[in-house]
């Protein structure tokens, strides 16, 4: 391609290389760790899933991998701006695709690349595959035989078949073409519609526009040979041929006069700033050839400044981009068991992705783009690939669609339901984290964030906003916040949406001195110092709004060291009745579950009575997930092996507990892989009153918990959540600078229910 460097070629060899060949891989989701494992996993115990089959075909959803498995398949015809370069060739696009389907959806893929050019043949190849597949995805076939290809195997076969090609270029561009008319006070009706390119996307795109309301005798179709007329006979099909216009007019310079909407999916510069000239007012202009555009926006830009612009390229606004929607669209698809993908589902597609281009933006999206997301307006017509609420609007969409027309063989009881168990796709925190935003939601509190003019910060409000599980007030100067609200395109105001404490300007600044030298006055603050730490630092002035009952939780600590953030909330706030010590506990959720590590960042060598208080005060909090806790407490020692000062300080910890709090699950001292093993656990120690797996792990020191932390959230790709502080007087959390938005949303809900009802003391649990 024209546009590959050869730094760029260079690094792709590179990546597709290493550290292994290829893009994808096939993992087990069942254990083979035993005899009995292979039994069941193959013969002679697979037969009774083979039996239950062979009795009814539909327990294939139920008993094997076929209802989340997709094929993409090609036959390498027509590939990106490659061409026919074959199916061999091909395959590093459709490993790509394949990636695509479960980085985006959990959808599983086999790339299948097939050697025939032939239509019959290929259809007969591909109606083969039903038994294995719940979709076929066909890509890269060229047209005019991608539209037999598509149409005859949606014929002959009772599962989801999507050629991208076609029908997610026309999704994404139809959903670009109803808010740029909005953003026009245009009516689908009544607008021109001009095309150059008469390919498998043009003709796919028409038809779904024309299903929308655009009508057939206002679009006007170029190709290779000019415009497509009535009596013309070259290059010509049965899928042009309802485009056909009776006309004298001959090329798209003719045809462009009064256009409302250019769509152009064909060459590089075919567009002339001239032309644009003479298009309607506010035009909408998509030059989506690669790596060319039809025009370049910069001088689509000159020639009309008025115009909407969208191009296929990554490197300006409003790009089309395919993976905004085939991967939702199968996802919803696959969780009704739609036998096919209707006009009615492509059109719940289209609206979704519109109605999401026009809600304030995430920050994930502004992440992937530097800190800089476009609120819906001329650069922002459509989503950004990166905006992780696209499976949460597209998906179910969908499956409603597919239901509503009939084609859903498993209709879902409970759409709502659905849609929420989709945020496992989006957040991995969604399912853990729902009993607290559940909880938080029956009755919101005020909790104030110190660093308020922070990004992260704004985003994160704006989210609890939207969730409805806190009234949020910020530490910040008010000039400030608002430029970045609109430089982020978030839709908040102050004193709407959330309170603001100026802490240049505040008049409670004199009470709030007065309360810093009442709490800390003995602990080294004088009189000068507080005036100045109540105007300079945020983190003070939250801890002060917290225990004067201006707010009901804090959160802080995306500055500054956490050390001295935990010292101010130490002075200011106090313990909890019952704490001897505040500690930390941060959650990690993983691929395998969630686990709870403490203390990972207060005290450097907590003494058993420490431990015990920790432990007891992590067990009330687990539980506000809607987890039972199962404690390990953890140690180079397992029960007793080593005779040293950490192994026994863990057992006088373990004593503490028990007397305590006799029916908590909690045994140690013991190795972290016996904690994690319940057949180790057998083996070392089959008295254990720990069964199962821990959940809870409490470490030694500071060291061991901090390290565990780092190396289990990069080895295992771990999502963290907080940390949670525990032991202060009122709900106040510490959060680490490279926390993310929805990281600071997640702790908002904990501080939250915390705020609720405050653990029981210590001892009482």
């Amino acid at each position: 391609m024209a546009d590959v460097t050869e730094d760029l070629r260079s690094g792709a060899l590179f990546y597709h290389r290493n550290p292994r060949p290829g893009k994808i891989e096939i993992q087990p989701t069942k254990p083979l760790g035993n005899q009995r494992d292979l039994a069941l996993a193959y013969t002679p115990g697979v037969a009774a899933a083979c039996e239950a089959i062979a009795a009814d075909p539909a327990e294939a959803a139920g008993l094997t991998s076929r209802q989340n498995l997709v094929a993409v398949v090609s036959n390498g015809t027509a590939v990106l701006g490659l061409g026919n370069i074959g199916p061999l060739a091909s395959k590093p696009v459709m490993e790509g695709k394949s990636v695509l389907f479960k980085k985006f959806a959990g959808i599983d893929v086999f790339d299948i690349e097939v050697a025939e050019n032939d239509v019959d043949r290929l259809v007969d190849v591909v109606a083969a595959l039903e038994p294995t597949f719940g979709g076929i995805n066909l890509e890269d076939i060229k047209a005019p035989e991608c539209f037999e290809v598509e149409e005859r195997l949606k014929a002959r076969m009772g599962i989801p078949v999507f050629h991208d090609d076609q029908h997610g270029t026309a999704i994404i561009v139809a959903a670009a073409v109803v808010n740029a008319m909005e953003l026009a006070s245009k009516k689908l009706a009544d607008i021109k519609v001009v095309t150059s390119g008469a390919g498998a996307a043009a003709l796919a795109t028409l038809n779904l526009l024309v299903s929308l309301g655009v009508k057939r005798e206002n679009i006007w179709v170029t190709d290779i040979e000019g415009v497509v007329y009535e009596g013309r006979n070259v290059l010509m099909d049965r899928w042009k041929e309802p485009y056909a216009q009776r006309t004298e007019l001959r090329t798209l310079a003719e045809v462009i006069e009064s256009a409302d909407v250019f769509i152009g999916l064909s060459a590089g510069g075919v567009l002339k700033p001239e032309m644009l000239q003479r298009m309607a007012p506010v035009p909408l202009i998509m030059a989506l050839a690669n790596p060319t555009p039809e025009i370049m926006p910069d001088l689509a830009r000159a020639a009309r400044p008025d115009a909407l612009i969208c191009t296929g390229r990554s490197d300006f606004p409003n790009q089309v981009n395919n993976v905004l929607c085939f991967p939702y669209i199968f996802r919803g698809a696959l969780d009704v068991a739609a036998s096919t993908i209707n006009e009615a589902m492509k059109a719940a597609a289209v609206e979704a992705i519109a109605g999401l281009a026009r809600e304030a933006p995430s920050d994930v999206v502004a992440r992937a783009y530097g800190g800089e997301a476009r609120p819906f307006g001329p650069d922002s017509l459509i989503p950004s690939p990166f905006d992780p609420r696209l499976i949460l609007r597209i998906a179910p969409a969908v499956a409603k669609a597919a239901m509503e027309t009939g084609v859903a063989r498993r209709p879902l009881p409970d759409l709502a339901a659905y849609a929420e168990s989709l945020g496992r796709f989006v957040f991995r925190s969604g399912f853990i984290m729902k009993p607290l935003f559940t909880a938080a939601r029956e009755e919101p509190k005020r909790v104030i964030y110190a660093e308020g003019e922070d990004e992260r910060v704004l985003r994160a409000v704006q989210a609890v906003v939207e969730e409805r599980i806190a009234r949020p007030i910020l530490i910040g100067r008010p000039s400030v916040v608002e430029t970045r609200l609109r430089r982020f395109g978030l839709s908040m105001a102050i004193g709407r949406e959330f309170d603001l404490i100026n802490p240049e300007d505040d008049p409670r600044y004199r009470d709030y001195v007065a309360t810093y030298l009442e709490a800390a006055g003995r602990k080294g603050i004088t009189p000068d110092a507080a005036r100045t730490l109540v105007r300079t630092n945020s983190t003070v002035i939250g801890a002060i709004a917290l225990r004067r009952g201006d707010a009901d939780a804090l959160i802080c600590g995306l500055e500054g060291r956490f050390q001295s953030n935990l010292r101010h909330i130490s002075n200011i706030l106090g313990l909890a009745p019952g704490a001897r010590q505040m500690a930390a506990m941060s959650l990690l959720i993983t691929s395998k579950g969630a686990y709870f590590l403490a203390d990972t960042h207060v005290t450097a060598e907590p003494t058993a009575e420490e431990l015990a208080d920790m432990t007891l005060a992590c067990a009330g909090h687990v539980r506000r997930f809607g987890i039972e806790p199962r404690i390990a407490l953890l140690s180079h020692s397992d029960f007793g092996s080593a005779d040293t000062a950490s192994a026994r300080k863990m057992q006088r910890a373990l004593a503490l507990i028990q007397a305590r709090a006799p029916g908590l699950v909690v045994d140690g001292e013991m190795a972290a892989d016996t904690a994690l093993l319940q057949t180790i656990r057998d083996r070392v120690n089959p008295a254990s009153t720990l069964k199962g797996e821990a959940n809870v792990l409490i470490m030694p020191n500071l060291d061991a918990a901090n390290i565990a932390l780092q190396i289990v959230k990069v080895l295992a790709d771990a999502l963290p959540v907080g940390p949670i502080l525990l032991g202060p007087a009122k709900p106040a959390h510490i959060l680490t600078p490279s926390v993310t938005a929805r990281g600071i949303v997640n702790v908002t809900a904990v501080a939250v229910v915390e705020a609720q009802t405050r653990l029981p003391r210590q001892d009482e649990d």
